[in-house]
C-alpha cells in the first residue's frame, strides 16, 4: 500500500507538496477537492485525536482553489473535554489562506436503549470480479441506476438522470504512509459533489464545502458513496450522500455548490475534450 502513488509528499511538520495525482479536473494547476479534504482530515486527526475518541464530524470550507504548490496546514485546539474534542485547521500557501476545516471528536460509549428509524435500503456494492480490478487500474468503479449491469469504470456509461454511486479503494494521501479510515472517508466523502451534481450533461456545479458525519469508522480497504438527494435553483445547489463500506452505511455527506457552467465537465466524453 505505501508504495502506491500519493497525493502529497510530506516535506516537514505541517508542510506538503502536491504530486501530479493531486491535480484538479477543473484546473490541473490547482489541487483537487479529495486531496485537500484528506490532507485537512489527516492533520486534524494526527494533532488532536485522543484514545477512546472517534472523528464524528468534519466540515471543510474550500473558498479559493489551492495552487499545485507547497502547502501548509496549521491546526488549533478549540475544546478538549471529557466527551468532546473540537479542533480547527487552516490550509495556506505562500501566506494566503485557501481552505479551513473544523473537526469534532466524540467519546465512544454504550448505545442508549430503544430503536430509531433508519434508512431502509443499503446501497449496493460491486461484484468481487470488478472490485479485484481496483488495484490494477487505480481508478474507482462508478454505478448508476441507468447502467444495466450497475457498475463500470467508464463514466460515460453512467451519464444521465439517475442515482449515481462510486466505489473506491483506499489510495495514499501522503507518500510512504497508509491513510487512516478517517482520512479515507474524507477523500471519498468529497465525491458527494460528484455523485449529487452529475446530470445528463455532466457536472456543472463545483462544491464550496464538505460536511462529513460518521457514526463509525470505515472497515476494510474499500469505501462507497451514493446520492441521497440533489436540490438546486438559480445556480446554487445542495446535495446529500451516504458513505458506506461492505458492512453498510458509516456516515453521511453534505455539500453546497455553485454553478460553474462555463467550465462544465462533460463526463460522457474524454476529459481533455470536455468544456473547460
Amino acid at each position: 500500500m505505501i508504495n502506491r502513488p500519493a497525493f502529497f509528499d510530506h516535506t516537514g511538520e505541517g508542510n506538503f507538496t502536491p504530486t501530479p495525482l493531486a491535480a484538479s479536473p477543473w484546473n490541473p494547476r490547482t489541487v483537487s477537492g479529495p486531496a485537500l479534504c484528506g490532507l485537512l482530515a489527516r492533520e486534524l486527526e494526527v494533532n488532536h485525536s485522543a484514545e477512546g475518541f472517534q472523528p464524528a464530524r468534519l466540515t471543510i470550507d474550500m473558498f479559493k482553489p489551492a495552487p499545485a504548490e507547497p502547502l501548509r496546514v496549521s491546526t488549533t485546539e478549540v475544546r478538549a473535554g471529557n466527551r468532546i474534542i473540537v479542533a480547527d485547521a487552516l490550509l495556506t500557501s505562500g501566506g494566503i489562506e485557501f481552505a479551513r476545516a473544523s473537526a469534532v471528536f466524540l467519546k465512544r460509549s454504550h448505545q442508549p436503549q430503544g430503536e430509531i428509524w433508519q434508512r431502509a435500503t443499503t446501497p449496493p456494492t460491486p461484484p468481487e470480479i470488478l472490485v479485484a480490478q481496483l488495484e490494477q487500474h487505480g481508478v474507482p468503479l462508478f454505478g448508476s441506476d441507468i447502467h444495466p449491469d450497475g457498475w463500470s469504470m467508464d463514466m460515460a456509461q453512467h451519464q444521465g438522470v439517475s442515482k449515481k454511486r462510486m466505489w473506491s479503494r483506499v489510495i495514499s494521501l501522503v507518500a510512504d504512509e497508509t491513510p487512516s479510515p478517517f482520512v479515507h472517508a474524507a477523500i471519498v466523502g468529497e465525491a458527494a459533489s460528484l455523485v449529487t451534481n452529475w446530470g445528463s450533461e455532466g457536472v456543472g456545479f463545483i462544491n464550496a464545502d464538505l460536511t462529513l458525519t460518521l457514526a463509525r469508522m470505515p472497515r476494510g480497504t474499500d469505501l462507497g458513496i451514493e446520492t441521497d438527494n440533489h436540490l438546486s435553483a438559480d445556480g446554487v445547489a445542495t446535495g446529500s450522500a451516504v458513505l458506506y463500506d461492505q458492512d453498510g452505511p458509516v456516515g453521511m455527506c453534505v455539500v453546497t455548490a455553485v454553478s460553474n457552467a462555463a467550465r462544465q465537465i462533460d463526463l460522457g466524453r474524454p476529459l481533455e475534450s470536455s468544456s473547460r
